[in-house]
């Protein structure tokens, strides 16, 4: 394991040196007093992060952090800066909260810090992908308004996360994805994997397509390479021209277009094989053709 994987490893006590963890037995110290610090809060003067990079939540891990919490308080504090319009918003340890109110705690324990919007984005998402909390879709996302509102390269972005530039590349081109198969991996039904390889095709139907078969059948992230390899060899392949009619066969189409006053296509298989068209675009027509070909009752 390299030396930036296991920096990541300690968890918010790497990126936040007064952040440090509390025991079940230990509180905070209480305090109502501004500046940095770590203190207890009442649990409505908390607000999440419109930016939060993390979206989805386990109903069922939610649960079982509230009743630990119920049990054993919170042991490690929320990680919080000061609003401008009054109360903290959460930079990280929002499954934290979420969990407490369910435990119906009424206060919690937080440490302030002074930190700006991108900053507290980057940190937020850090925690989560520390903890392994965010989705592909999500992660990407994320990387995304790292890059487009804070202006950090792909090289910068991945330092900052402890990730390889490969890997944060990889992630961003999972926003090439349609919507209907992000929902599909955010909903787990498809891998990280098998969108990399759905990305080999070249439009949004077929990446669908392709997609909805995956889902449905359970395939492996192999078998998906395998189909799109099959598609795009097939794509590639120039399809045979069309063999040009013999003049015998251009003369008995027009003849048989003057008499029926229909559009025929005459298609030969082959010598003295083959099969003829005729085509109309109404019910009347097709029975102006009937009269014509065949006997009078």
């Amino acid at each position: 394991m390299s030396e930036k994987r296991k920096a990541l490893g300690r968890g918010l006590a790497a990126l936040l040196p007064g952040a440090a963890v509390h025991g079940p037995t230990s509180a905070p110290v209480p305090s109502r007093t501004g500046g940095e610090g770590l203190r207890t809060v009442a649990i409505e003067e908390v607000h999440p992060a419109p930016s939060q990079p993390r979206k989805t939540f386990d109903d069922v891990r939610l649960g079982e952090l509230a009743e630990s919490i119920r049990v054993q308080g919170i042991i490690q504090p929320l990680v919080v800066r000061q609003r401008t319009e009054g109360g903290y918003e959460l930079v990280a340890g929002e499954r934290r909260w979420r969990a407490a109110q369910r435990a119906g705690l009424h206060e919690v324990p937080v440490v302030v810090r002074e930190i700006a919007v991108a900053r507290a984005f980057e940190m937020a998402l850090v925690e989560n992908l520390q903890r392994e909390d965010l989705n592909p879709i999500e992660e990407a996302e994320a990387y995304q308004r790292l890059v487009t509102e804070f202006g950090y390269s792909q090289e910068s972005l991945a330092s900052r996360v402890g990730k390889d530039r490969s890997t944060v590349a990889n992630a961003l081109r999972l926003l090439r994805l349609p919507e209907l198969v992000r929902a599909l991996v955010i909903g787990g039904r498809l891998g990280m994997g098998h969108a990399r390889a759905l990305l080999g095709l070249e439009t949004d139907d077929s990446i669908e397509r392709l997609a909805r078969q995956t889902a449905s059948r359970g395939l492996s992230v192999r078998q998906v390479e395998a189909l799109v390899r099959r598609e795009r060899t097939r794509a590639e392949t120039p399809a045979a021209p069309a063999a040009r009619p013999s003049p015998a066969a251009r003369d008995l189409t027009e003849r048989l277009q003057r008499a029926l006053g229909a559009r025929v296509r005459l298609v030969e298989a082959g010598p003295g094989r083959g099969y003829l068209e005729i085509h109309f675009q109404s019910l009347d027509e097709l029975d102006s053709v009937l009269t014509k070909i065949l006997p009078s009752a």
